[in-house]
């Protein structure tokens, strides 16, 4: 069964990506997923608090001794010599593009507008193939609406999309009171992809410390319904590719995705467990159930179980939530 598929404008062998997260740091991780058969890499996020701070260092080193005598400046460092966290990423992205060639898709997450156009224009610079916008806000202040949320993950899309010429590809919530609204407002913003769906870790607390702590907690395959809903309800009727993370675990998951309408798949929970050999062997166990079904490639199945195309689309509305219910023994 042939794997290949597009996304973004990219020509893929397959349709497993591995996603933003820990095992992109490093260069030898990304050659051991190409080697592995991953069909791009997402890097690890850029964040907005990083781009706030190199722009409060340099505030500060470029202020803080404005008054003193001119024959002082010569201690102070050499500004190509100055490495902060934002071009320490520019750098990862120039040395992960030598040395792979799979296609490179770097990640910027924030919440306002900031430096975002910045350095997504940095980021095509460095020669990034295409761009995921992670965009996580936690609507918090009570005098803040819906729409005023909206509206600033719109001018986001806006703002980058316009900025920079290669793809861009939205990783949305599911916390929308009209997601399919929603997300067609991003693809007329802009975004040429839509990622569902980001994941917002929540806090803990520690009962010792009596403080708030991080807790990270691996996605599980149950996640996936959420995506598979979702997936086949947007499928036709936005024009962006859809990509799926959050739960992908098996050639299964990968399977009821691809029939609900997604381009790609994104993996990393599986991976941080597994090693990331597992992509070959759920690559092999994808083929195998393909060609026992008697499927010749995945643009053959992709689609066949969305919204449009089932018996009764209500299925995937208030009509699955009564069933589940009733079925329960």
């Amino acid at each position: 069964m042939k794997l290949e598929t597009k996304y973004l404008g990219l020509k893929l062998k397959n349709p497993i990506v591995p996603s933003a997260g820990p095992l992109s740091k490093e260069i030898d991780d990304i050659k051991k997923m190409e080697d592995c058969e991953a069909a791009a890499v997402v890097l690890y996020s850029l964040f907005e608090e990083q781009i706030e701070h190199e722009s409060f260092e340099l505030y500060h080193h470029t202020t803080v001794h404005a008054n003193s005598h001119a024959e002082a400046t010569n201690y102070f460092p050499d500004a190509g010599n100055y490495t902060t966290g934002p071009d320490e990423y520019l750098e990862h992205i120039k040395k992960a593009k030598d040395a792979v060639e799979i296609p490179i898709i770097a990640s910027l997450n924030g919440k306002l507008l900031g430096g975002w156009t910045e350095y997504a224009k940095k980021i095509e610079q460095a020669g990034a193939d295409a761009l995921e916008l992670n965009i996580y806000k936690i609507a918090a202040d009570v005098n803040k609406s819906g729409s005023d949320i909206e509206k600033t993950y719109i001018e986001i899309v806006k703002a980058v999309t316009s900025t920079v010429k290669i793809p861009v590809a939205v990783k949305l919530s599911p916390y929308f009171s009209s997601m399919s609204w929603m997300a067609n407002q991003i693809v007329e913003a802009g975004a040429k992809g839509l990622v569902l769906f980001n994941r917002f870790y929540q806090p803990d607390i520690d009962l010792e410390k009596l403080e708030v702590v991080p807790n990270v907690v691996l996605s599980t395959p149950e996640m996936i319904r959420l995506r598979v809903r979702w997936i086949a309800i947007l499928r036709d009727n936005i024009k962006a590719d859809l990509a799926a993370t959050g739960g992908v675990y098996t050639e299964k998951d990968i399977l009821k995705l691809i029939m609900s309408g997604a381009q790609v798949t994104q993996m990393l929970s599986a991976l941080l467990k597994f090693g990331i050999e597992h992509i070959k062997e759920v690559l092999t166990k994808l083929i195998y159930w393909g060609e026992e079904h008697e499927y010749e490639s995945l643009d053959q199945m992709r689609g066949s179980i969305c919204y449009k195309n089932v018996t009764d689309p209500s299925q995937f509305e208030r009509a699955n939530y009564m069933n589940v219910l009733n079925s329960y023994k």
